[in-house]
């Protein structure tokens, strides 16, 4: 399978070896966040695409669970080779595992394609998937307790492996492409982002930050074993934001799950809606507690200048010195959105026909948000923070 020639608005990678980074007017920094979602992941590359060929680099990838293996792809090579690799990535994954048929006759239609989507899940379930996961024998069930294979459905050595052909870790812990994966500490229940610049990164941490119980196995680290960081915020927004420093950043904020919806009709939509509400972390309630945060700021700021210098207190200088290098934000907020014979299976139906649609649906998104000229600039708002929905063309 070619995603180059998946469908005719997916242009040809147009990227020159070694270019450099545009940036967008007003922006000295971007930043691309990736929420978890499993097989929705291939919605997140689309939107790399777009923005590789727009000519705009991330400087700053931050991911959980699929997010960061794709943001390991990013930021582990160099520019050139990042599509490549994530082509392989997504092509190597959605591969039908041995033992599995597809469906005998072409499908069109609702009902249709969600049973063909339905059979696809049910294979992964069954046989997993390659170069990710493969089940555990004996099942988990039938494992003696503190067995290796008594913690989890399947097995990650096979992701192992696909990590260490795709990423080079020795560029990642490296390159000025700053890389961050968030993950659970299981003991503690403390969240925790292994960060390009304050350690060393391997395999093992990016198998961390997607290791989703009970199906896929914890992964140690040091002392500490560590599962997916979805299970307690599936978006990694607020490291970012929290470290921005002074930075005037855009920052393409990408989510896997909807917080909005319809009112579910039938028990699939139920599930699939109570999970869309599980793993959307609320991301506007985020960005809308930091405009909030911004804009206190700058009015403490605004106060503090009027009082002369010498009557304040060292305390109070280093917090106007604080308030003066507040970053300037602006967030381009790409959401997936489900077709209507997608249902809560969505995160673990892993068929090429499916990845190739949630590939160019990330691309078209993206392509869209490019096309706004005015929503790329950075600097245009006086709380310091604007966001942009390219679904519902609202400005905030």
């Amino acid at each position: 399978m070619d995603l180059e020639s998946a469908g005719a608005e997916t242009n040809a990678d147009t990227a020159a070896p070694g270019r450099a980074s545009r940036r967008p007017p007003g922006c000295n920094q971007v930043a691309l966040v990736l929420q978890g979602g499993g097989a929705l992941g291939a919605y997140q590359a689309g939107v790399y695409q777009a923005l590789h060929e727009a000519g705009i680099e991330p400087d700053f990838v931050a991911g959980v669970s699929i997010g960061a293996i794709n943001g390991a792809i990013i930021a582990g090579n160099p520019p050139e080779r990042r599509l490549e690799r994530l082509r392989a990535f997504w092509e190597t994954i959605t591969a039908r595992p041995a033992g599995t048929w597809s469906w005998p006759f072409p499908v069109d239609g609702d009902e249709p394609r969600r049973a063909v989507n339905t059979l696809a899940a049910m294979q992964a379930m069954a046989f997993g998937q390659p170069g990710f996961f493969t089940p555990n024998l004996p099942n988990p069930w039938f494992s003696p307790r503190g067995a290796k294979t008594a913690t989890s459905i399947y097995d990650t050595a096979p992701l192992r492996e696909t990590l260490l052909r795709l990423v080079d870790f020795d560029l990642l812990n490296r390159n000025p492409v700053r890389y961050a994966a968030g993950a659970v500490a299981i003991r503690s229940g403390n969240f925790r982002y292994f960060d390009t610049t304050q350690s060393v990164l391997g395999p093992e941490h990016v198998m961390a930050s997607g290791a989703l119980p009970p199906a896929l196995p914890m992964v140690r680290i040091g002392e500490d074993c560590y599962w997916d960081g979805g299970l307690v915020s599936n978006t990694p927004l607020q490291h970012v934001m929290e470290n921005a420093g002074s930075a005037r950043m855009l920052l393409f904020q990408v989510d896997l799950f909807s917080s909005r919806g319809r009112l579910p009709r039938d028990m699939m939509d139920v599930l699939s809606r109570e999970k869309d509400i599980r793993y959307s972390s609320r991301t506007r309630m985020v960005t809308d507690a930091y405009k909030e945060r911004f804009r206190e700021r700058r009015m403490l700021r605004s106060l503090l200048a009027k009082v002369p210098e010498d009557r304040l207190t060292p305390e109070e200088k280093a917090l106007k010195e604080s308030c003066d290098a507040m970053p300037e934000l602006t967030i381009l907020h790409l959401i997936f959105e489900q077709a209507a014979y997608e249902g809560q299976a969505k995160d673990y139906e892993f068929s090429a026909a499916s990845m190739r649609e949630h590939w160019q649906s990330g691309y078209r998104d993206t392509s869209a948000t490019l096309g706004r000229k005015s929503w790329i600039r950075v600097g245009t708002s006086p709380t310091g923070i604007v966001v942009h929905d390219v679904h519902r063309l609202e400005e905030g």
